[in-house]
């Protein structure tokens, strides 16, 4: 996601069958947009889901210099109870999630090659990079 926008930068394909946990390198290493090496005044932050809550995740994203927001829903629950104003940091992801589910080429999967899928799914998402950053008014 682009720092401060929530936006799809990297992206792998996989059968509906794979667990995320398997897919988080390739992911994480099919990102496009140069990196900045992260610093102690300037770490970079990655919000997961409690799919990915395990010390392999976690070793991961310490190695690449990630800080890990991993929480389950009830504890973002009980957060929104208590602080005022609270927002899960989960939901930049949601909400591309919801985007992308917008195209029906990427909803109902036409494609038999996973090459050809991958190709509409860096389609959809360079249209949502551009239409939220207004290059298409």
């Amino acid at each position: 996601m682009v720092e401060g926008h929530g936006l799809p930068i990297g992206l792998e394909v996989a059968g509906a069958n794979r667990h995320d946990i398997k897919l988080i390198e390739a992911t994480l290493g099919n990102i496009v947009v140069e990196r900045p090496a992260p610093s102690e005044t300037e770490p970079q932050n990655l919000c997961l889901d409690k799919g990915y809550d395990c010390e392999q995740v976690r070793e991961l994203l310490a190695e690449l210099g990630y800080r890990a927001h991993i929480k389950a829903r009830n504890e973002e629950a009980s957060e929104i109870r208590v602080i005022p104003g609270y927002r899960a940091r989960r939901w930049k992801v949601e909400r591309t999630h919801s985007w992308l589910n917008r195209f029906r080429r990427i909803l109902i999967r036409w494609e038999k090659k996973a090459s050809n899928y991958l190709g509409m799914l860096h389609f959809a998402c360079a249209l949502i990079v551009f239409r939220t950053l207004g290059f298409f008014g």
